[in-house]
């Protein structure tokens, strides 16, 4: 899938109105040729995805990325009311907070499409969901059976000595997936999880700066050590669609996902407060959740549609366990708690 499919005439006359609507406005919600959309390094949307948008609107989009999710959510708060660009992609549940805090949002949640319930009262009326994915530890199916070890089930089987030297997961202070994992364990653990942390130092758990170090150089599928990784449960169907050489069509994923571990993760798009173009603005991202775009997301993003119209691919529907029942935090909490978890976490798990 290498191009977005037409947009429906509905839709195209319904953003072809709306842009003709704003342009008669005042100049800062004019109608712009460009708009900016911010996201983190691996929003990575197929050539053209944005095509339907510039034919319906005139409007280009051009995308700037700024490091992982918390990055990026750092450098919109010290610019907020001067932003980098028009509408930001990528903040998540743990982070949302922050960018609340900082008045990083022109408050704005779309109802052009059908949305999750759930997921658009996680946004605190500021911003709109646009995928949800859980963040889970994965494990190479081959490389366990290598060592006689079987699939761990549980964040006990994670500590237990048998599994020593075989976790890699990603910094709580320096990745959202880290954070997440991090939020996984106190949600499972309560008041404990400091305990539970030391026992996976004590287990040699290894800690890395970010999502990508942990999959891509330390996972033994790409020629780590470590057989045991911070991910997603949708990694499996990535797995199936990239392998190299190809797997044959009925192929299992080569990776499994412990489903105890999962904790939900939502992503969501908010407009920039300062920006120049708020109505053109408003339009990308009522684009954003537009099943056109939302059906991209699950085999480019690996991420689930927040547009509860879009058909997941046969990809996710063979290869991504169905996690019914992940572990979730209250915003409000992680937001009065963060900073302490972050700062006890740093004193376990950082030499």
């Amino acid at each position: 899938m290498s191009r977005i499919k037409p947009l429906s005439f509905t839709i195209l006359g319904a953003l072809a109105l709306a842009v003709t609507t704003a342009s008669c406005g005042d100049d800062s919600s004019s109608t712009p040729e460009r708009l900016v959309l911010v996201a983190y390094d691996s929003f990575t949307p197929p050539e053209g995805a944005f095509d339907a948008f510039t034919a319906a609107t005139g409007i280009e989009v051009d995308v700037a990325v700024g490091g992982d999710a918390g990055e990026l959510v750092a450098k919109a708060a010290l610019t907020a009311g001067n932003p980098e660009g028009d509408v930001l992609w990528g903040v998540d549940n743990t982070l949302l907070s922050r960018a609340l805090d900082a008045d990083v949002f022109d408050a704005y949640v779309s109802n052009a499409h059908p949305l999750d319930a759930s997921l658009v009262a996680a946004g605190a009326n500021s911003v709109t969901p646009v995928d949800f994915g859980d963040v889970c530890v994965n494990y190479d199916i081959a490389a366990l059976k290598a060592l006689g070890l079987p699939a761990p089930e549980s964040f006990d089987d994670l500590a237990d000595p048998a599994y020593s030297g075989l976790l890699v997961v990603a910094s709580a202070t320096s990745s959202s997936p880290g954070l997440a994992f991090l939020l996984a364990t106190v949600a499972q653990f309560g008041d404990d999880w400091p305990d539970y942390w030391s026992r996976l130092v004590s287990n040699d758990v290894l800690v890395v700066d970010g999502w990508s170090d942990a999959y891509y150089t330390a996972f033994s599928r790409y020629g780590g050590d470590r057989p045991l990784v911070l991910s997603y449960a949708s990694s499996p169907p990535a797995e199936v669609l990239f392998a190299d050489p190809p797997l044959p069509a009925d192929a299992d994923a080569p990776t499994g996902v412990v489903t105890s571990t999962c904790f939900r993760q939502i992503e969501f798009a908010g407009v920039l407060r300062g920006t120049d173009h708020v109505a053109a603005a408003r339009l990308l991202v009522d684009y954003l959740v537009s099943d056109e775009f939302q059906s991209l997301l699950p085999e480019s993003l690996f991420v689930y549609p927040a547009n509860t119209a879009t058909v997941l691919p046969e990809s996710f529907v063979r290869h991504a366990p169905t996690i019914t029942s992940p572990l979730v935090l209250d915003s409000a909490v992680i937001a009065a708690n963060r900073a302490a978890w972050l700062e006890t976490w740093s004193r376990i798990a950082l030499p």
